[in-house]
């Protein structure tokens, strides 16, 4: 491994220097915000996960040439009064479609004119029980989320005003009013961009108060727990109007919850590599009178270590530009961006506001050489406080005494842990991260329960017949799966083509129904093979919400293969180019990867057996994977580059001790700050942030405290002088020969 980074330290932190790079980076932040909009600005919640050459995406598309809707996409408003709907509820609600038919709402297209049905066609539209009725409102295809949560205000006012009461605001388990819930695409979006939009300010404001506040109570310096907070402020002040210009440019494409996750990551990644080199400056100034020089020393013996660390972030996020799905990789360009620029603040503003402030940093817990100790001590006529000591690690005795011990104990725990990882439950159910009270999952529960559950998403089969006769239908309706199939359509400009609209038995966003959709194409493929038709998977399409998760689940399928080995071979790459040894790499990976397993299968025990959860979100392990696996090597790299540089200048062992010992403070107090940001993900009402900050939590944990500290130096202790392999070894002997891989155990 070459020397730690480049001496570089007056350019950002000399005595003139460290203004100019503090002017820099204001000048930088002010400059760009009022050029550029902030990303928060340029949001796109409503962009195409899917790829246009997916099937389901096709098929929507023939669907919509084939089977044209005058009524663009659908709000579901389920009226619902627990002890029934009577004659005049009927009337009223009536009364309020023949007012959205002669005066829209606004984005309005269609409604269904139930005032112009008798009352006994109306009343054959409800539930059996007579509890509910579901008025479908169309509006504008391709509108904003914004316009539509415009038009659905305008027709909760509208509803008051016929109603003489809000039904929107009514309890669903009312038993005297009406109630109304928006379910369907239009309730959905607006619900999910809702959640998102409120996630935004609250993360932000939780994430800041936790660090400070971490930082306060382990460091319990105020100015210390204020600089890593300014150095990612300035990155983020930076990061933002970059990434809004991208956007606004058309070069990518950002989310809310991209935007919500990048700030946890910046700020918990962020912070981390700020305490790296605060460390070091601390530990530097016990021994240094001269400050300056110490935070000269702290930024060469540190930087190295740094700009690995956030290279290997950098590099495995920009691994997801390899995905299909579009939610992946709209997360990659905002999140390696951010870590980009937030590693350069650390390795620049930071050391610039180190050397304003000074030993002040610290204060009042100032590190002082013995020297200046004694003579602050005798200036004050005290006793001469004894030389401070930095403390001898007993982590790093224990690895280095009992490493077969430890070695085995640490892969029984987390091979024990891992193994839960094999029974999680997948869902690609948008509705079922919603919280229970949210009014598009309240309607689509109340659907399911006085309806089926498949009326809400119907599944849409197409087949091109070449004019001949099928028994299609007469298939589709004998399967158990299947509640309703319509009645046969023939397309507008080719009357080959025929539809059939599928309501299935079971809730259309679960698993389960989306494992019927090959099912679905096989028969109708089988269907068109009997009548004589060549190529019939040509000749099938399956469009509706059932079909684009199933889509969903095989590009997400796709994308782990390609992104997970690329992941690992670009840090399997960096490792080797800096650390110059096969063997490490190898070890060091292999460590990340096994805490990786871990993480997910402690925490498919708490979110399955503890809160509850029948399923976790399909994303979720590919999203955790790129971050524990790319931040867990972080932890390593500065460790491990530590035992390296002293392995130069005493024994492997003694090395190992010291460079656990020198690390381990900062280590820990880093991953808390990383986890405790990560878990206030879980505070949000989103169930697919909430089981990604758990998982994405305690594997940040379990490298801070099982791999970290315990595995990898244990590991490194057996393997001596082969750690090094095929690496230059400095054979540097104590009197017990503590390179010897004999004496180890």
């Amino acid at each position: 491994m070459h020397e730690s980074g480049p001496d570089y330290g007056r350019w950002v932190a000399g005595k003139r220097s460290k203004w100019v790079t503090l002017c820099v980076w204001v000048l930088l932040a002010l400059a760009l915000n009022l050029l550029w909009p902030a990303v928060g600005d340029k949001e796109d919640n409503n962009a195409a996960n899917l790829k246009e050459d997916v099937p389901s995406v096709i098929a929507e598309a023939m669907a919509d040439k084939e089977f044209p809707s005058n009524g663009g996409v659908p709000a579901l408003i389920v009226w619902h009064k627990e002890n029934g709907l009577e004659e005049g509820d009927l009337i009223k609600l009536q009364e309020l479609t023949a007012n959205l038919e002669s005066n829209p709402l606004p984005y309005q297209t269609f409604v269904v004119p139930f005032h112009k049905l008798p009352p006994q066609a109306l009343s054959a539209q409800l539930s059996e029980d007579q509890s509910t009725l579901v008025l479908p409102v169309f509006f504008e295809e391709d509108q904003e989320t914004d316009e539509l949560k415009e038009g659905i205000a305008e027709l909760e006012q509208r509803s008051e005003q016929v109603l003489g009461s809000n039904p929107f605001q009514t309890d669903v388990k009312s038993g005297d009013g009406i109630s109304a819930r928006v379910t369907g695409p239009v309730g959905i979006s607006i619900d999910a961009t809702g959640l998102f939009a409120d996630a935004d300010v609250s993360l932000m404001i939780a994430t800041v108060l936790l660090v400070l506040i971490l930082l306060l109570l382990i460091y319990r310096s105020p100015i210390l727990a204020l600089i890593p907070l300014v150095g990612v402020g300035f990155a983020y002040m930076v990061t933002s109007p970059i990434l809004g210009f991208m956007a606004d440019q058309g070069i990518i494409t950002v989310d809310s919850q991209s935007i919500a996750i990048m700030t946890v990551l910046l700020f918990g990644a962020g912070t981390d590599y700020c305490l790296f080199i605060i460390s070091r400056f601390r530990q530097l100034l016990w021994h240094e009178p001269d400050k300056r020089k110490a935070l000269f020393q702290a930024i060469k013996g540190s930087s190295g270590a740094i700009a690995m660390s956030g290279f290997t972030v950098v590099l495995s996020l920009f691994a997801l530009l390899l995905a299909q799905y579009g939610a992946y990789q709209r997360f990659a360009v905002p999140f390696s961006l951010s870590i980009l620029i937030m590693f350069i603040a650390s390795l620049t503003l930071v050391p610039a506001l180190l050397a304003i402030f000074g030993r002040g940093s610290f204060y009042p817990f100032i590190p002082r050489t013995p020297e200046m100790q004694a003579e602050r001590a005798r200036e004050k006529g005290k006793p001469v406080p004894a030389p401070h000591k930095e403390k001898e690690s007993w982590i790093g005795r224990i690895v280095t005494t009992k490493p077969w011990t430890v070695v085995l104990v640490a892969l029984v725990l987390l091979g024990g842990l891992a193994t839960f990882s094999s029974q999680i439950k997948f869902t690609y159910d948008l509705l079922s991260s919603f919280p229970e009270d949210v009014p598009s999952r309240e309607g689509f529960t109340i659907i399911g329960e006085q309806f089926t559950e498949g009326e809400l998403a119907p599944v849409r089969l197409m087949v091109d017949s070449g004019g001949k006769s099928l028994d299609l239908e007469e298939r589709l309706k004998a399967l158990t799966y299947v509640d309703q199939v319509s009645d046969s359509q023939n397309g507008a400009e080719n009357s080959n083509i025929i539809g059939y609209e599928i309501e299935l038995s079971m809730n259309p966003y679960s698993m389960e129904a989306m494992q019927h959709i090959p099912d679905l194409r096989e028969i109708a493929e089988a269907s068109l093979q009997e009548a004589g038709i060549s190529n019939p998977a040509e000749a099938v399409w399956i469009s509706g919400q059932t079909a684009t998760q199933y889509d969903t689940e095989v590009a997400g399928e796709h994308d782990a293969k390609i992104i997970i080995p690329v992941v690992i071979g670009l840090i399997a790459f960096l490792l080797l180019v800096y650390l110059r040894s096969i063997v490490a790499t190898v070890y060091l990976i292999a460590t990340v990867i096994l805490s990786y397993f871990s993480a997910l299968g402690l925490g498919w025990i708490i979110i399955h057996y503890g809160l509850g959860a029948d399923a976790i979100q399909g994303a979720i392990p590919l999203y955790s994977f790129v971050f524990l696996v790319a931040l867990g090597e972080d932890y390593n790299i500065f460790m491990i580059s530590s035992i390296w540089q002293k392995r130069k200048q005493m024994p492997l062992k003694q090395a190992i001790r010291e460079g656990v010992g020198e690390t381990s403070s900062v280590i820990t107090s880093a991953g808390l700050i990383l986890a405790g940001t990560f878990a206030v993900l879980a505070t949000l009402p989103i169930q697919v942030l909430v089981q990604f900050g758990i998982i994405t939590a305690i594997g940040v944990m379990l490298d801070t405290f099982i791999v970290r500290p315990f595995l990898v130096p244990a590991i490194t202790t057996l393997l001596g002088k082969w750690a090094f392999w095929p690496g230059k070894v400095h054979n540097i002997t104590d009197e017990k020969s503590a390179t010897s891989i004999e004496h180890t155990s």
